[in-house]
């Protein structure tokens, strides 16, 4: 599955692990992405939305 959000398209962003003696391997910040139904010109369909999109208020989720 790809992770980015349908609406924002947020995708991961990159960083580094730290070990105790600072030695740098590195890792991925996957956003939080929900498979939710959402109305799209008028049409229920199914996407992966970012939690920050629905909390926002960017979405309007399907009864």
């Amino acid at each position: 599955m790809s992770r980015v959000c349908s609406i924002c398209d947020r995708k991961p962003s990159f960083g580094n692990n730290r070990s105790h003696s600072m030695i740098a391997t590195r890792r991925r910040f996957n956003p939080n992405l929900q498979r939710i139904r959402i109305m799209v010109d008028g049409v229920q369909r199914r996407a992966y939305v970012c939690t920050r999109c629905l909390k926002g208020g960017k979405v309007h989720k399907a009864l």
